[in-house]
């Protein structure tokens, strides 16, 4: 398939954040809003099954207000003499605001009447409204060949309160989400964003599989820097990654960043295996006007590669941790396996290998994978991570802090692997790889959940830039406790093992001036009147019970 090219869409603006501002901010009033509200129509569906239902209405809502004011504007110059568009007879102006032509030419969604919001608003208090809401949808994929089989369908359901599903569309009727305004200010972008969050929270385990929080998705293209190429992400979920590249290619489109070089231009690829993440995934990218070739198919990327002759500039990804049930028994004879037989019981190497068979001759692949992958010998495992080392192919591994995932408490790690480390992009890197111990950074969400900050982000990824030699970066050194340069023959004295923590070292404790004898004794001093004011507290107790047990 040919690549599809991407175009700056007015959805996205570049976001000034402080440094010390977390990564994805406090929660604004509108998505809060917006949430508790759609909340009221889940009854006794789970998170699993409702929010397709939620997030088609935020869908339906956007499209019909970018159409509508296309449509305005339309009218006004079709209406006017000195328009070029002006058409003179009432009867052809009116065919020419139903032209779906019109519309498609200018990259709008074409809405038939039947799902325009106005008329579902009308409708609204029905009790055929789900129906009515049902037909809508099919009219959409019907007329946009590109949304076929993404829309939820079944809001007649029995199970979904009529009455208050007319309540929410009443609710989301008052709030702009597709006009220019609203496009500008992304509002849409983060209403969606923030309900898949909150989504994935609600189902756990089960939520990793179709979202990786933002911050995570962040650092991973900050660190890659996707200016132009062939993005490709074979477990795409609910599309996070490509979201991510897009907004940095258009924060950087002036030129500043990426060295005055041309604009940035991508093409993206994805795969998935689950249906409904799929359909996530397309509606994600469609309210962001973000053109994708994006892949479903059940048998997913290993058994039905569906780009086996693509060779992308920068794959980016986040795997199931850990897969014991990929199906490695029937592709013991594969082409991909060319650094070592990845064991059946677990899919991480697999998928190693899977992103460098992908990899174009200068590109570079980063990933999520679980902690175990890099120290891990079961299996044949540390044989194909020594292969891997070998060949040179490791640019840079990041130790993250645990907490950071809905999925998982454990911590992960992030790989950055490159087919050649001498081009001209970037310095000669030829037997070095960078370290960079991140765990102690972040700040905590909740009690279970810690994001990482605008500045975490940008000093890893500024770190990773310098050691690599990007233009404009600052000159490289190796940070005690957080960063080191390390040769490959340093790494073989360690087992090809690649955990940061055993070549960054511990962080040297701040020196606060005073003398060690000196400070020996004042501790010294310290304690031994803490422990006298323990014996006399003591003493006070027992006289105490004494007297206590007296009285009784």
């Amino acid at each position: 398939m040919p690549p599809i090219k991407i175009t700056a869409s007015p959805l996205e603006v570049k976001k000034k954040r402080s440094k010390t501002k977390k990564a994805s901010g406090p929660e604004p009033k509108l998505e809060t809003t917006l949430w508790a509200a759609a909340d009221k129509l889940r009854g006794n569906m789970d998170a699993a099954e409702y929010k397709h239902v939620a997030l088609g209405l935020i869908f339906l809502k956007y499209i019909s207000d970018a159409f509508e004011e296309f449509r305005a504007k339309l009218k006004q110059d079709i209406e006017n003499p000195e328009s070029e568009l002006y058409v003179k007879k009432p009867e052809d102006r009116l065919a020419t605001l139903e032209d779906r032509d019109e519309y498609v030419a200018a990259n709008i969604f074409w809405v038939p009447k039947e799902a325009r919001w106005q008329h579902l608003l009308a409708n609204a208090k029905q009790p055929t409204i789900g129906k009515t809401l049902d037909d809508a949808m099919i009219a959409i994929e019907r007329d946009n060949p590109s949304l076929k089989g993404v829309l939820p369908k079944d809001y007649a359901r029995p199970a979904l309160d009529k009455q208050r599903l007319g309540e929410v569309i009443d609710l989301i009727g008052n709030i702009g989400l597709g006009d220019k305004e609203s496009r500008s200010k992304d509002i849409l972008g983060r209403v969606y964003e923030y309900f898949l969050a909150q989504f994935a929270s609600a189902e756990g385990k089960k939520g990793g599989q179709f979202y990786t929080p933002r911050p995570v998705v962040q650092l991973l293209v900050e660190m890659l820097a996707p200016y132009k190429g062939r993005v490709f992400d074979p477990c795409c979920g609910s599309g996070g990654m490509f979201v991510q590249s897009v907004k940095f290619v258009k924060a950087h489109t002036s030129g500043n960043g990426n060295g005055g070089k041309a604009k940035g231009d991508i093409s993206i690829y994805g795969q998935e295996s689950n249906n409904t993440t799929w359909r996530l995934a397309k509606m994600n990218l469609a309210i962001r006007g973000i053109e994708a070739n994006i892949v479903w198919n059940e048998q997913g990327s290993f058994h039905g590669d569906a780009f086996k002759d693509l060779r992308a500039d920068f794959v980016l990804a986040n795997p199931p941790f850990n897969d014991s049930d990929w199906g490695g028994e029937r592709l013991r004879e594969d082409v991909r396996w060319k650094y070592g037989l990845p064991p059946a019981g677990n899919a991480n190497f697999a998928w190693v290998q899977h992103f460098i068979h992908h990899l174009a001759p200068t590109g570079i692949a980063g990933f999520v994978l679980a902690n175990g992958s890099m120290s891990s010998n079961q299996s044949g495992e540390g044989e194909i991570r020594r292969e891997i080392i070998e060949a040179d192919l490791v640019d840079c591994m990041v130790a993250l802090p645990g907490q950071l995932f809905y999925s998982t408490q454990i911590p992960v790690c992030l790989w950055f692997l490159t087919r050649n480390k001498k081009n001209d992009r970037f310095r000669d890197r030829r037997g070095k790889t960078l370290f960079i111990d991140a765990r102690k950074m972040g700040s905590m969400l909740d009690r279970v959940h810690r994001e990482l900050t605008d500045s975490d982000i940008q000093r890893i990824g500024h770190t990773y830039h310098a050691w690599r030699g990007d233009e404009s970066s600052r000159k490289y050194e190796n940070t005690l406790g957080f960063c080191k340069s390390v040769s490959l023959e340093e790494i073989r004295m360690h087992s090809h093992v690649l955990t940061p923590g055993r070549y960054v070292g511990a962080e040297d404790d701040e020196d606060d001036g005073e003398p060690f004898e000196q400070k020996m004794k004042r501790l010294t001093a310290k304690l031994e009147d803490q422990f006298t004011e323990s014996a006399t507290l003591e003493n006070t107790i027992r006289e105490n019970l004494k007297v206590l047990s007296d009285v009784g």
